[in-house]
């Protein structure tokens, strides 16, 4: 039942990792790209999860947690770039 659980969270976090690209190729503005790229690290995440539950191999939770730290840092610079033109005061 577990598998199943699995395949199915595998096929969610996919389509929104889609849904999340679009956004991010068509988004009418700058802030929309920025939460596109969130969304698809944290969707990165998710997916890195999934599969090392999957395996059952712990390396897969430490990937993620250094994925999700990037993750947040390269959307903290992005935002702020947008704002001040600047990432580094």
């Amino acid at each position: 039942m577990i598998t199943y659980a699995l395949y199915f969270g595998f096929a969610a976090v996919g389509l929104s990792q889609v849904l999340a690209l679009w956004r991010l190729l068509i988004g009418p503005g700058s802030g929309d790209r920025v939460l596109a790229l969130d969304t698809i690290s944290v969707n990165a995440v998710a997916l890195i999860v999934l599969y090392g539950i999957l395996t059952q191999t712990q390396v897969y939770y430490e990937a993620a947690l250094l994925i999700a730290m990037l993750g947040f840092v390269s959307t903290v610079a992005y935002a702020r770039f947008i704002l001040r033109r600047d990432v580094i005061e």
